[in-house]
């Protein structure tokens, strides 16, 4: 029971599979020789391509596998991505919009900048006060000059992309700069090891392929923690109501500005996402089958396209079904989880990607010397997962506890019984002292208490009664204000800045 884990085969690609080999073959284990990474890919599985938002984390992610931001900006028709923007989730009037920023509010105890807020700045929205990075989504500006080093900017940022292009160029870096076997076939069949794990799996074409690890990187399917496994699902259905959506692809006029967020706009059984590329809009209409049929939802996802981009060309939308939930345990005896295989939740908040880095950050930091160990580790994975599925259930639910929408679907949503204890716990906690650390005291918090208070004060939430009032907490927001107009001064357009870095632009055009 001793034997070293120096073999790993992700079943599956796309974004979860091939992110998780690119990862692992970059680490340093795997560069020292002591690891090796094979991928088993169907070759006729189309990747899903809903997820086109990221999180931060997806820089330091793509330096550490070694692609460059202008390889990865014009592989992947990819855009800047500064948060996200919410219309309509409160009450559905036309002025009803706030801002999830990714950038934190200033250094200093949440209690005073409410009070410097609520006496200095009560015209500004909160995130507005908190950082400058809202003026610069209002103008749809970069987060960064192109003269600055690689993933670096002004601002805090992450990334819009198109997800079948960014798992291709992963699986090309992948295999031609990391060294992944990658293998496309079929897989038929897994071999047990006769102690509870996996020995191999079966393929159409190449047999047998033995390893020491082995990831489930198999989609909704999840051929082997769940099919060979038997690992159970855990339904969150009763919680988040959307089980469907409708994606469409529509092109933009060349030049038009690029939305420097995701905006999500709130209809009256769910909402509907508006993602901007270089060369089209992702848009799609997320939705609860039991509160609309789907043809009202074709018909909302049209108007809204109808709204944003009049005289827009028709295109199709990709109906989606989906579970909502995840794996009871995520590592079980020698096979992980990572991606859609471990679970999945509506798109809101772009939580589909990060997760797959968390996943192989933690399996990086904490890689199994050997056999022997493996049940020690997938404890500790599964504990770590489990909490962090269940924040992000409870940030995602408190975008709707909050609304005073009238609609049945917005009024179910704030039952009582469809609130999880813990939230409704924070909530009654949140009335007098804001969000904060003790609140959240994991590392790596998937959603932290800076995001919770952006909204909650977003969506109106009361500020707690006798702030204390801070003349260095109103310092700081008279700073933020002179920052945001120095950023805007200073910061190119998105169109501008992802046009002038495509092949054939002028060399002129450097900001």
């Amino acid at each position: 029971m001793n034997e070293a884990i120096e073999r790993v085969v992700i079943v599956g690609g796309g974004t979860a599979g091939w992110l998780t080999a690119a990862r692992l073959a970059s680490s340093p284990r795997a560069m020292a020789g002591r690891l090796s990474v094979t991928l088993i890919e169907a070759p006729d599985i189309p990747t899903i391509g809903v997820g086109e938002g990221s999180w931060p984390t997806m820089r330091a992610t793509l330096a550490a596998i070694g692609i460059g931001e202008s390889e990865f900006l014009a592989a992947c028709d990819a855009s800047f991505k500064q948060g996200s923007r919410f219309d309509g989730w409160v009450t559905g009037a036309a002025d009803d919009r706030y801002l999830h920023p990714f950038t934190a509010p200033p250094a200093a105890p949440t209690a005073e900048l409410l009070a410097a807020w609520r006496s200095g700045a009560p015209d500004l929205s909160f995130a507005a006060a908190m950082t400058p990075q809202a003026h610069v989504c209002d103008l749809d500006l970069a987060p960064r000059q192109r003269t600055m080093p690689d993933y670096q900017g002004a601002a805090n940022y992450a990334y819009h992309l198109d997800a079948g292009k960014f798992a291709a160029l992963l699986a090309r870096h992948a295999v031609q700069k990391l060294g992944v076997r990658h293998i496309p076939d079929h897989v038929t069949a897994v071999g047990p090891d006769g102690a509870g794990g996996i020995a191999s799996v079966a393929t159409r074409q190449n047999g047998a392929i033995e390893g020491d690890l082995f990831i489930d990187c198999t989609g909704h399917a999840s051929l082997l923690i769940g099919g060979h496994l038997g690992v159970e699902w855990v339904d969150r259905g009763d919680t988040l109501f959307n089980d469907r959506a409708l994606a469409a692809q529509v092109p933009v006029v060349p030049g038009g500005p690029i939305a420097s967020q995701t905006i999500s706009t709130a209809h009256e059984a769910g909402w509907i996402w508006d993602i901007g590329l270089p060369d089209r809009r992702g848009i799609g209409c997320v939705y609860a089958s039991r509160f609309m049929e789907d043809e009202t939802a074709e018909a909302v996802l049209r108007a809204y396209i109808a709204r944003v981009l009049p005289g827009a060309p028709e295109v199709p939308a990709r109906r989606l079904s989906f579970p909502t939930g995840h794996r009871a345990r995520f590592w079980e005896g020698n096979c992980i989880a990572i991606g859609l295989s471990a679970g999945f939740i509506e798109p809101l908040e772009a939580s589909a990607i990060v997760m797959i880095e968390l996943s192989v950050d933690a399996l990086i930091d904490n890689f199994p010397a050997s056999r022997a160990a493996l049940p020690i580790h997938a404890a500790r994975f599964n504990e770590l997962f489990g909490y962090r599925w269940d924040r992000i259930v409870e940030f995602l639910k408190l975008h709707y506890v909050l609304s005073r929408r009238a609609e049945p679907y917005w009024l179910a949503q704030r039952e009582a019984a469809h609130v999880p204890p813990r939230l409704a716990e924070m909530l009654a906690l949140w009335r007098d002292q804001p969000p904060s650390a003790w609140d959240f005291p994991r590392v790596d918090e998937i959603f932290s208490a800076e995001s919770h208070q952006y909204i909650l004060y977003g969506m109106g939430f009361p500020v707690p009664a006798d702030l204390p009032p801070c003349e260095r907490a109103a310092g700081l927001l008279a700073d933020n204000h002179r920052r945001a107009r120095s950023l805007a001064a200073a910061l190119p357009a998105n169109r501008d800045y992802l046009d002038a870095q495509r092949p054939g632009a002028p060399a002129t055009a450097a900001f």
